[in-house]
């Protein structure tokens, strides 16, 4: 290949495409499939170029040239804070707003069961010599004990990291895992509800209920809630399997699965502010009124976030999914 004939031959073709995209959205119809061409002129010059003729400096600017001309033509864009905000009052909001006949059926059955396996264990001695020995059991529920320790065991900002840390994994296996046929799910949640239900059974037998629900309350409302969001989520994931709906099974579950990668995202921030009530406010020496009054003003925050701006925003048919631009194409099914 003789290269200056090929530049002077095609210059006028690189020089009208570069133009045409520093003209941006101000093309006209024939513009825009005068750039279409123009780019994939000058990929094949590129291609050409790279294999017989490797010019530093005109490869260069031809690979500049062509990769500026595809973000173009494929509607390539970059991530900006305007996403974030939609996200936060919109998507995520909208996603857990449109799960909700999913998670509250979730919430409401996992505290029922808590309640019964608390009271089973309180009710039967031989249950909580199972669980550990008559010594150990009065260590972990006397005054001063391992369960009013655990709390403030570390330093408030490395305990709320590893809170943070263990809550946001798990509630990310429960939005993830939901697609085996929601069976780990239920899993994870069975275990939640019995760790939960140990700690009231013992404390209860132990006459200090009201010093356990102190403790959990102020982080374990909105954490819980989190929880239940998470697993409600992953279990409607699952189903989607079973049951697509009207979609196709591929389209319904990339559509909800994709919503529910950004709850995982939303619900880490949730639990960031559990966690931090859980390292700060529930080990503190504040009154036990005024701890569970901070965790419900979180929770009731929390839930009017979710039903005012998701409510709102799925009424507007925001459905947690990214935007349109961003999602592949679907294709019609029969109904």
């Amino acid at each position: 290949m003789d290269l200056d004939v090929f530049v002077t031959k095609h210059r006028a073709e690189w020089d009208r495409l570069d133009h045409l995209l520093r003209r941006g959205r101000r093309l006209t119809g024939a513009e825009a499939d005068e750039l279409v061409v123009l780019y994939q002129r000058a990929a094949t010059h590129l291609s050409l170029l790279q294999s017989s003729a490797p010019d530093p400096m005109l490869t260069t600017r031809l690979t500049q040239l062509v990769a500026r001309a595809r973000a173009t033509v494929t509607g390539a864009r970059n991530a900006s804070w305007r996403d974030a905000v939609r996200f936060l009052t919109a998507s995520f909001p909208a996603a857990v707003y449109r799960a909700r006949h999913w998670w509250i059926p979730t919430a409401l059955l996992s505290t029922v069961m808590t309640a019964v396996l608390g009271w089973w264990i309180a009710a039967h001695p031989e249950v909580q010599s199972s669980i550990a020995a008559p010594d150990e059991l009065r260590q972990m529920t006397r005054p001063g004990g391992q369960y009013e320790t655990y709390y403030s065991s570390h330093p408030a900002a490395s305990f709320a990291a590893q809170v943070w840390t263990n809550n946001a994994q798990a509630a990310a296996m429960c939005l993830v895992l939901g697609a085996f046929l929601c069976l780990p799910v239920i899993w994870i949640l069975f275990t939640n509800v019995l760790n939960l239900a140990v700690g009231a059974g013992l404390m209860t037998s132990a006459g200090r209920l009201d010093t356990f629900l102190g403790l959990i309350l102020p982080h374990g409302l909105l954490e819980l809630t989190a929880v239940f969001v998470a697993a409600g989520t992953g279990l409607r994931l699952g189903w989607t399997l079973i049951d697509p709906g009207p979609q196709s099974r591929r389209t319904a579950l990339a559509q909800r699965g994709r919503a529910a990668v950004g709850m995982a995202i939303g619900l880490a921030l949730v639990l960031c502010v559990s966690g931090a009530i859980e390292a700060f406010v529930t080990p503190s020496g504040l009154p036990t009124w005024a701890r569970i009054t901070i965790g419900i003003a979180a929770e009731l925050a929390f839930l009017t976030y979710v039903y005012v701006l998701g409510g709102r925003a799925a009424r507007a048919g925001d459905i947690g999914d990214v935007e349109a631009a961003d999602r592949s194409a679907e294709l019609p099914i029969a109904a």
